[in-house]
């Protein structure tokens, strides 16, 4: 039976892979699932893809024949173009993973994987990019503020571009101001699930947000060394 992706099954993908037989394994899979998909099989046809059929989210190969797909994913960004991009990849280094996630990226799957488990990863980064019911629409924190209806940030009135995965981790934090959150809250929250408990991505998406969010002021997120991360006014 198809796995249940609440709020997500009708999602527009776009999969983009130079080999034939998995594109088209990955295609079959997903459209199983519910997603209408279209194809790419390369880096320049990719972003062509992304501005003519406007995806919910890319499943994005980083070995390409033309461009790669951290590059794919940092043209995207610096377009404007926040589409959430999960990275396919047949690399396992560490310094791999944070140039995916450093272009741009919300999530990063190792060659091979399961069907089920890259179906069970496109759920979780479209939930995390859909606005959840119930939340407050916007949130403040000294000169940061974050609208969520607009999907909007900005710092003393000045808008900084976020990626979903970005700004869903600001939101979590921002909500939860004067609170301490540990790595393993802010994964459960913003991941919906744990990264093999690895929390160097935490590490690294909190890196991030502070090189984007402080320009020359003061740093709004706080380390608190052995516990984790909060929020406090500049």
């Amino acid at each position: 039976m198809p796995t249940a992706i609440p709020a997500a099954s009708d999602a527009h993908l776009l999969v983009v892979d130079d080999e034939d037989n998995l594109r088209s394994m990955l295609a079959a899979a997903l459209r199983y699932h519910g997603f209408e998909v279209s194809l790419a099989s390369g880096g320049r046809e990719a972003l062509r893809a992304v501005e003519e059929v406007r995806p919910d989210l890319v499943v994005l190969d980083v070995m390409l024949p033309d461009l790669d797909g951290f590059e794919v994913c940092r043209r995207l960004r610096r377009h404007g173009l926040d589409v959430p991009v999960v990275f396919l990849t047949a690399r396992d280094r560490t310094d791999d993973v944070v140039e995916g996630l450093a272009a741009g990226g919300d999530d990063y799957l190792e060659k091979p994987f399961s069907l089920e488990e890259l179906v069970a990863r496109v759920g979780a980064v479209l939930r995390r990019a859909r606005t959840g019911a119930g939340r407050p629409r916007t949130l403040s924190c000294g000169p940061i503020t974050l609208d969520d209806d607009a999907h909007r940030v900005t710092r003393d009135g000045v808008e900084v571009a976020l990626s979903p995965t970005e700004f869903n981790l600001l939101r979590f934090l921002l909500a939860n101001q004067g609170r301490v959150l540990s790595k393993a809250q802010i994964l459960d929250h913003v991941w919906e699930y744990d990264f093999g408990g690895d929390g160097g991505v935490v590490e690294t998406y909190v890196g991030y947000l502070r090189r984007k969010l402080d320009g020359e002021g003061p740093s709004v997120i706080t380390t608190v060394r052995g516990v984790g991360y909060s929020v406090r006014g500049g």
